[in-house]
């Protein structure tokens, strides 16, 4: 089995991928193609996705069962002992951490005064 995600790619990559799986939500490709297919269809997509991005996912013979690959993705799998999993990019803490103001809200005290 074989699942091709495709967000923000040309309208003719969907029609090129159409040929050999079928398409059940937009942008989303599923099939049973070889793997030699499969590897030439991800050559194409990886070479036409332009300015989108691209996930695919399949089957193999390993201990999840799958397997899946990305194409300029800001997630990207990792092996870690054997699973691959997924690495989230991370948020510079510095930048959205901020220092809690003290004291009382103003609606607290508004509250609180009754004024």
């Amino acid at each position: 089995m074989t699942v091709i995600v495709l967000t923000n790619c040309p309208p003719g990559l969907r029609g090129f991928l159409t040929r050999w799986l079928l398409e059940i939500s937009a942008g989303v490709f599923i099939g049973n193609p070889s793997a030699r297919i499969r590897d030439l269809l991800w050559n194409e997509v990886q070479q036409y996705a332009g300015q989108g991005r691209a996930l695919l996912a399949h089957t193999t013979n390993n201990e999840q069962g799958f397997t899946f690959r990305t194409h300029d993705h800001a997630w990207h799998p990792v092996d870690q002992e054997g699973l691959t999993l997924i690495r989230r990019p991370t948020q510079n803490p510095s930048s959205t951490t901020t220092t809690p103001r003290k004291g009382w809200s103003n609606a607290s005290k508004r509250r609180r005064y009754g004024k």
